[in-house]
């Protein structure tokens, strides 16, 4: 079994270096930011985002925020122009989900 308090450092080491990327370039950062809040979302709180209907049930705030940063993650992948206002919308929303889940695996 795998200590909580190790997740937790390497979630908080890997999003330090997720947030300076995004500092100097939000656009190729959002991408990554995006895969790794869905693997806290799918490792760790189990959210099966392949199926959000389900999964709005829990938190319909979180899956509605992920899929939308997600989207736009998408369109900059496919090379889309995207308005910087919706990139730093989703990097802002992924912060919050982000705190969401540090916060919950701290708890004791």
């Amino acid at each position: 079994m795998v200590e909580p308090g190790l997740d937790l450092h390497e979630w908080q080491t890997r999003w330090e270096e997720l947030q300076e990327q995004a500092a100097d370039e939000p656009d190729s950062a959002l991408p990554e930011i995006v895969r790794f809040v869905r693997g806290m979302l799918e490792s760790d709180r189990r959210f099966d985002l392949s199926n959000p209907v389900v999964e709005e049930g829990a938190d319909p705030e979180i899956v509605r925020n992920f899929l939308a940063a997600d989207d736009i993650a998408l369109r900059i992948d496919a090379g889309a122009d995207v308005e910087q206002a919706d990139v730093q919308a989703a990097l802002d929303d992924l912060r919050d989900i982000y705190e969401y889940l540090v916060a919950d695996r701290a708890a004791p």
